[in-house]
């Protein structure tokens, strides 16, 4: 007999037998009777409690399984990374142990940098603000390939408490813990800088709108020489065009380059998914476009595992009906829709990367 039923048995014939007493008698088993039925409503709640916490956590690990990869794009930890809310920019651990996002909450476009975390015994933790985040707009988290840094773009103030154009900054780990964010003086300007990248050789891929560039929007490479950062370059028109280019991943080897571009005659719709390759001259070839990932929507903020098993990306397409022909949309239809993941928000997906490779031979 397990304890709930325990105490259920305590209970039923005790009150049976205090029928028969009276008195002084009567009322010490009336208190002893009230006082098990709040210990027996203690045990309930605080199973109930710890079952939630449970099913929680069951379903932070059902939805994250990097075992089970996909040749087309699904949804990535569906209700718990991509939910109603609006995800974006995935970033993975070179060790597989960590992973940070970003979290957007419109109208305001206030973003946050969210993570998680597998213990000791392969369990993940649940979605939590970074401990560097939550005060000021952070997005775009990008681990160093040696796992030792994390770039983010922040509209954070350098001075005081309010906030400035978007630069980027990064965080050091140093006893398992990040640092205090610190900006990279040597690229920021009075412009914004966003989506940074970075590769094995230190040089860092990011996204900005300076005069100097070839079309709207552009991406930059800042090359990393003697311990500084070098004044940033865009990259040739391969990639850059006179329309928008932006929020690139550069491979740690700096062989491919993945971005978004909006405007180009083969755009499908808001901004779509494209790759550029290097030759072996070491130049970019031109770029094309990931048809197979891309949507009406906009799809963008790539990033390729370190391990070159999955990419993930961020998509806005949605499964929001236009009208409902014949029988009317109820309320609650209406909240379910809202709620849901597909309601057009962003949403991360991933998919094999060897078959996004496949589909451009």
């Amino acid at each position: 007999m397990n304890h709930l039923n325990q105490g259920r048995y305590a209970f039923n014939n005790s009150h049976n037998f205090t029928g028969r007493l009276e008195g002084s008698t009567r009322e010490f088993f009336s208190i002893f009777i009230q006082q098990l039925t709040v210990m027996h409503f203690k045990t309930i709640l605080s199973i109930v409690v710890v079952s939630l916490m449970v099913n929680q956590l069951t379903i932070a690990q059902q939805a994250i399984n990097f075992n089970k990869i996909s040749s087309t794009a699904e949804l990535f930890g569906p209700g718990t990374i991509s939910t109603g809310m609006n995800e974006r920019d995935f970033a993975l651990s070179p060790d597989g142990n960590e992973l940070f996002y970003s979290v957007q909450v419109q109208p305001s476009l206030f973003h946050a940098i969210i993570t998680m975390k597998k213990d000791h015994n392969g369990k993940w933790s649940k979605p939590e603000v970074a401990a560097f985040s939550g005060h000021y707009s952070d997005l775009e988290p990008a681990y160093s390939p040696d796992g030792n840094w994390l770039y983010f773009s922040s509209n954070r103030p350098l001075n005081g408490d309010k906030q400035k154009d978007f630069d980027i900054w990064r965080v050091e780990k140093i006893n398992g813990a990040w640092s205090n964010p610190k900006p990279i003086a040597e690229i920021n300007t009075s412009a914004n800088e966003y989506y940074p990248s970075v590769s094995a050789s230190g040089n860092i891929y990011f996204t900005a709108e300076y005069k100097n560039g070839i079309g709207r929007e552009d991406i930059y490479c800042s090359k990393w020489e003697n311990g500084h950062f070098l004044a940033p370059v865009p990259l040739d028109t391969n990639v850059n065009s006179t329309t928008y280019e932006f929020n690139a991943f550069v491979s740690p080897d700096e062989q491919f380059i993945l971005f978004s571009s909006y405007g180009r005659p083969d755009d499908k719709g808001r901004g779509d998914l494209y790759i550029s390759m290097k030759n072996q001259e070491g130049k970019w070839q031109p770029a094309k476009n990931l048809s197979m990932l891309n949507s009406d929507r906009l799809d963008y903020c790539p990033f390729v595992s370190f391990d070159k098993k999955i990419l993930f990306f961020t998509s806005e397409k949605h499964l929001l009906p236009s009208s409902y022909n014949g029988k009317a949309v109820t309320y609650a239809a209406l909240q379910k829709v809202s709620s849901d993941p597909m309601n057009g928000g962003g949403n991360i997906y991933w998919i094999s990367w060897e078959s996004v490779l496949n589909s451009l031979k």
